[in-house]
């Protein structure tokens, strides 16, 4: 016979091990789709011969990022329909579906195609699975501020889900170069196209399992009446830009996501230019994440005792250490450079890893923060909009970063033979200074990342430990009130 669940004062089941490993198990299905978006650039620009045209088509898909973010987000909070377990699960639910195959789109590979067709393949692939992606994501993370109330379970919800982010992204970083790239160091593009249909069944799978074992605790649901303001979509997005904590956080994430998908690319090419050995840059980065890991157990006891303002602050400085240290440089390439860049990458992922285990938890608070002082929630605008802008970091960010790599001496040479096949970029024929002014493009990246996460977290979030408590008690007296 299978043992009664336990339940809480107000009926619902006890916050658990449960909720934290089904709340990973979402971001784990977000990122089996997600994490391929860093091999992007390079199948569009040394499998399907696009170079700078690529980065102007990534530039424009944002437009649509613009449009739908937001919409999906106002959509989601304008939607008073009852449904059987919750409108945000119902919408995820139907986001994963979509998202088995949306991946794929974006790397179907046909090099022989016209520049025009090329061009709309990319589009229309990543608009299909940038909405797909949206209608799971936005909701998913709105769902943290629902699943508890309590700090501590904030804090665990975010720390699990960096631990489903970074098996996602281990994943495609450790076994995917074994598998997309040729002995000759080039990438496979039929063998991209079949990772990205497995990673979008994968995927679903995940977020089935979460949407089963989802407990919603706080209940928003509102009984919708004649009298009833309408909502208005602009109105709540001024409440977000007047939202401290939602903007601080945004921007440190736009940081990170510089550091993490701007920098992906050169990394890529750095490996296989100036370390020569593409294959093990996967286990580089897994090595780099051993901090994150080791802090995630910790996450729940620390943010108690400090807040998580004041460990994310923290953890920004230590990145700023590391992104400096990546700028010692050895003459040719000896062996001491690549354990200078470990232990540098390893000092930069502390301060990453204290950051992203209560990122989380921080966006749940600047929705509550949203309703503190405007009183109304909002979750879903103030969600997308946060998701928009990281979006737009983890698309320009990329496009830029490829724009100077191309000032820097990665040239798109793939041109086509007699029968009009597109060759891949030749990666042999870049020279030492190319690999070292990419070398130096990687530091700087991950630099400019740490600094604007140091300015989100200190400077504009201001939700420290101490004004975080009194909003949840003022939240929580107006509750019993009413």
């Amino acid at each position: 016979m299978a043992k009664a669940p336990q339940l809480d004062a107000t009926g619902h089941r006890k916050f658990g091990i449960r909720d934290s490993v089904a709340y990973a198990a979402g971001d784990l299905g977000c990122n089996m789709s997600f994490a391929l978006k860093g091999t992007m650039a390079l199948f569009w620009t040394q499998v399907m011969g696009m170079g700078l045209w690529y980065s102007l088509l990534l530039v424009i898909v944002q437009v649509w990022d613009a449009i739908n973010d937001p919409l999906i987000g106002s959509m989601i909070d304008a939607d008073k329909k009852k449904y059987r377990r919750n409108k945000f699960l119902q919408y995820i639910w139907a986001g994963s579906i979509g998202l088995i195959v949306g991946g794929a789109f974006c790397f179907i590979p046909l090099p022989q195609a016209p520049t025009l067709a090329k061009a709309i393949i990319f589009v229309a692939g990543y608009v299909i699975w940038d909405a797909f992606y949206t209608v799971a994501n936005v909701p998913y993370g709105s769902l943290l501020s629902l699943i508890s109330k309590e700090p501590a379970d904030r804090a665990s919800l975010s720390a699990w889900r960096s631990i489903g982010s970074m098996i996602g992204n281990m994943l495609h970083m450790v076994i995917l170069p074994f598998l997309i790239y040729n002995p000759d160091k080039s990438l496979n593009g039929p063998m991209v196209f079949v990772a990205a249909l497995v990673m979008g069944v994968l995927g679903f799978i995940c977020f089935q399992f979460m949407i089963k074992n989802t407990e919603i605790r706080v209940e928003t649901d509102i009984t919708v009446s004649e009298e009833q303001p309408k909502f208005n979509v602009i109105e709540a997005m001024k409440n977000f830009v007047c939202n401290r904590p939602a903007v601080g956080a945004t921007l440190a994430a736009m940081g990170m996501f510089i550091g993490m998908q701007g920098a992906a690319t050169a990394v890529s090419v750095v490996f296989q230019i100036y370390f020569k050995n593409p294959q093990i840059s996967g286990v580089v980065q897994l090595f780099s994440m051993i901090p994150i890991i080791a802090f995630t157990p910790l996450a729940r006891k620390m943010v108690v005792k400090y807040g998580k303002k004041e460990l994310s602050v923290v953890g920004a400085i230590a990145s700023i250490v590391g992104g400096l240290g990546l700028f010692i440089i050895t003459p040719n390439n000896t062996g001491l450079d690549l354990i200078i860049y470990i232990v540098c990458q390893l000092v930069y992922s502390l301060g990453l890893g204290i950051y992203s285990t209560v990122s989380w938890a921080m966006m749940g608070d600047a929705i509550d923060y949203n309703e503190w002082k405007t009183g109304k929630r909002e979750e879903g605008t103030v969600y997308s909009l946060h998701s928009f802008f990281r979006k737009l970091a983890q698309g320009v960010g990329p496009a830029v970063a490829l724009v100077i790599m191309n000032g820097l001496g990665y040239v798109n040479n793939a041109k086509p033979d007699a029968n009009g096949v597109f060759t891949e970029i030749d990666v042999t024929l870049l020279s030492w200074d190319v690999a070292v002014n990419l070398r130096t493009l990687v530091a700087a990246l991950f630099l400019i990342s740490a600094v604007m996460q140091f300015i989100g977290l200190a400077l504009v979030y201001n939700l420290d430990k101490k004004t975080l408590a009194k909003m949840n008690a003022e939240l929580e007296a107006r509750k019993t009130t009413e």
